[in-house]
């Protein structure tokens, strides 16, 4: 194996962890898209968050994945086989829909946790609200890796 030259700076932490999780090639490819990328580990630490993340949202590093989705993240799992490896949280482009939701997925995961949250969780009566079945229901809320819909008693 080959050893590990000393770099001239010190790098950050958010560095360190990225290096010792994502091959360069796969970093720059993350790093030149436009769309904001943040990785968590299984466990769910973040381990890396490219620049259009950094910039489109402020403290990024503090953010929890819950908070990373109320902005209007998409989640998909990554897997290598049958090995759980995490979840990438998508943010919308910087010109894009944070703030006014203009595509229509956007405005179906709104309209799907604004009434979740007005059924305190109870997905039987979100769904008669919304129209569609529970197994719907269900697979949208999977679809938009939200898990954690139900609020507190």
């Amino acid at each position: 194996m080959t050893s590990l030259r000393m770099q001239s700076r010190t790098p950050s932490r958010d560095e360190a962890a990225a290096a010792s999780v994502f091959h360069p090639m796969g970093k720059a490819v993350m790093d030149a898209l436009p769309e904001g990328i943040v990785v968590f580990d299984p466990y769910g630490r973040m381990v890396y968050a490219n620049q259009s993340a950094r910039s489109a949202v402020e403290g990024i590093d503090a953010l929890t994945r819950e908070k990373i989705l109320a902005l209007g993240g998409r989640a998909t799992r990554l897997r290598h086989g049958a090995m759980e490896l995490g979840e990438a949280l998508f943010l919308p482009t910087q010109g894009g829909a944070t703030a006014n939701a203009s595509t229509l997925a956007d405005r179906e995961r709104r309209a799907i946790l604004e009434t979740l949250q007005a059924t305190r969780g109870r997905l039987a009566e979100a769904a008669r609200r919304l129209g569609i079945s529970r197994t719907t229901l269900w697979r949208r809320l999977r679809a938009y890796g939200v898990r954690d819909f139900r609020t507190s008693k």
